[in-house]
C-alpha cells in the first residue's frame, strides 16, 4: 500500500507538465503531446534499435547502473559543490567519475551513450536517464518508468565518496542514500530490486560475469529470495572486499555460479529493512510497482520538476512478467533460509527440480551459453 501511494504520486508529478498540451507532430512524423519530446521520442528509438536490440543484456543493465551513480553524486549536507544529482557528470567529466573507485567499470556506459549525445539535441543528464528507461523495458517483469525531459548539464563533476559500495555497513549506506536523495529504508529496498537483473565483473576480478541470481536477465522476485539463502561458498577467488558467502558458488558446464554482495546480505537481514525485503518475495507487482516508483525519484534528484516536461510517452512498453512464480534452487528448501523477519509470513515455495538450478549465462535471443556476454557489476 505505501509503495501504490509512493507511485500515485511520482505519476501525479509527472503528468502536470503534460496536461496542458495538444498533440503536435514531430518532423519524423510521429505525434507527442509535447513539440520539446520529439527529440526524444527519436532518441529514444535510436537507443531501442542500436543499442539495447530488444535484449536485457549488459548495455540495459549497465545504462541502468550509470542511471543510478550520476544520480546519488548529490549530497543535502554538503550542498550544490559535491554534485548536481542527476546531471550527465559521469559523461561529461570521462576523465573524473569514471576513476572513481566506486565507479569502477562506468567508462563502459559512458563510452557506448556518448555517441547518441552527438547525434541528438539533448542534455548527457536527460541521455542517461532516459538510457536506463529504455533499457529496462527489453527485461521480462520491469517497469516503465515515467520520464520527464530538459535537464541541464553539470557544470562540473561530483565529488568522490557519494556512491554506496557493498563493504560499506547498513547504517553508512542508509544514511548515504538519505543524504543522496532521501531515500527512506524501504526505497532503498526496492532500488535493489536492479540486482535481479545484474552481474558483477568487478568484485572479484578473476571471475566476471557473475550474476547475483539464478535469473539475471528477467526482472523478478528471484533476487530477494536467494539473498535469504544461507551461503555456503564462493564462485570465484573469495573472499573479495565487498562480497559475501553465495549459496550457489559453483556452476556446471559454462555457468559460471553465483555471486553475493556483502551489502545485499546484510540489508536482507537488517532490522530496518528486513520484514521489506521479505516482503518482495513471490509478489512481483509490489516490488515493479516500488521499483518503478523509487526509480523516478532517483531520476529527479537535484532537478525542479516543474522545470521539466513529462515526456513518459517515449518510453517503449514494458514486456510482461514472466508467469513464474519464485522457487528454491535445485537442492536448496526452507530449512536453508535465514528468516530476519518474523512479524510477516515466509511464503510457501517449491523447489526447482532437478540436480541443479541452470543459471543462463546470455540472454536467450544471444545464446544462453555464449562466451562473449561481457558485464558489468550492477552494485547499489
Amino acid at each position: 500500500m505505501l509503495f501504490k501511494a509512493l507511485l500515485t504520486a511520482v505519476t501525479l508529478v509527472a503528468s502536470v507538465n503534460a496536461a496542458h498540451y495538444k498533440r503536435v507532430a514531430c518532423p519524423s512524423g510521429q505525434t507527442v503531446s509535447n513539440a520539446a519530446c520529439c527529440v526524444f521520442k527519436d532518441l529514444a528509438e535510436d537507443l531501442s534499435a542500436n543499442l539495447f536490440g530488444g535484449v536485457c543484456g549488459e548495455e540495459a543493465h549497465e545504462s541502468l547502473r550509470l542511471a543510478f551513480h550520476d544520480a546519488i553524486g548529490f549530497s543535502a549536507s554538503k550542498g550544490p559543490s559535491a554534485g548536481g544529482g542527476a546531471d550527465g557528470s559521469p559523461i561529461l567529466f570521462p576523465d573524473v567519475e569514471p576513476n572513481f573507485a566506486a565507479n569502477n567499470g562506468i567508462i563502459d556506459s559512458v563510452e557506448f551513450l556518448t555517441p547518441f549525445l552527438g547525434a541528438h539535441n539533448v542534455s548527457a543528464a536527460d541521455l542517461i536517464q532516459l538510457a536506463a528507461a529504455v533499457g529496462i523495458t527489453n527485461c521480462p517483469g520491469a517497469p516503465r518508468v515515467p520520464f520527464l525531459g530538459g535537464r541541464a548539464n553539470a557544470k562540473a563533476p561530483s565529488i568522490d565518496g557519494l556512491v554506496p559500495e557493498p563493504q560499506n555497513d547498513v547504517s553508512t549506506i542508509l544514511a548515504r542514500m538519505k543524504d543522496g536523495g532521501n531515500f527512506s529504508p524501504a526505497e532503498v529496498v526496492a532500488l535493489l530490486a536492479s540486482h535481479s537483473i545484474a552481474r558483477s565483473d568487478h568484485v572479484d576480478p578473476e571471475h566476471g560475469a557473475v550474476p547475483f541470481d539464478t535469473t539475471p536477465f528477467t526482472f523478478d522476485t528471484q533476487f530477494f529470495l536467494e539473498t535469504l539463502l544461507k551461503g555456503t561458498g564462493f564462485p570465484g577467488t573469495g573472499p573479495n572486499t565487498g562480497e559475501s558467502l553465495s549459496p550457489l558458488p559453483l556452476g556446471s558446464g559454462q555457468n559460471i555460479g553465483e555471486l553475493r554482495l556483502q551489502s545485499d546480505f546484510a540489508i536482507a537481514r537488517d532490522s530496518r529493512t528486513a520484514c521489506v525485503w521479505q516482503a518482495f518475495i513471490n509478489e512481483q507487482e509490489a516490488m515493479t510497482i516500488a521499483f518503478e516508483a523509487v526509480l523516478f525519484k532517483l531520476s529527479l534528484i537535484g532537478q525542479n520538476p516543474k522545470t521539466l516536461v513529462d515526456c513518459s510517452e517515449v518510453v517503449p512498453a514494458a514486456l510482461p512478467a514472466v508467469k513464474k512464480p519464485a522457487t528454491y534452487p535445485a537442492g536448496k528448501s526452507k530449512a536453508d533460509v535465514q528468516v530476519s523477519c518474523s512479524s510477516i509470513p515466509f511464503p510457501t515455495l517449491s523447489t526447482d527440480p532437478g540436480a541443479a538450478t541452470v543459471i543462463p549465462h546470455c540472454p536467450p535471443s544471444q545464446g544462453g551459453d555464449a562466451d562473449d556476454c561481457d558485464s558489468d557489476e550492477g552494485s547499489l
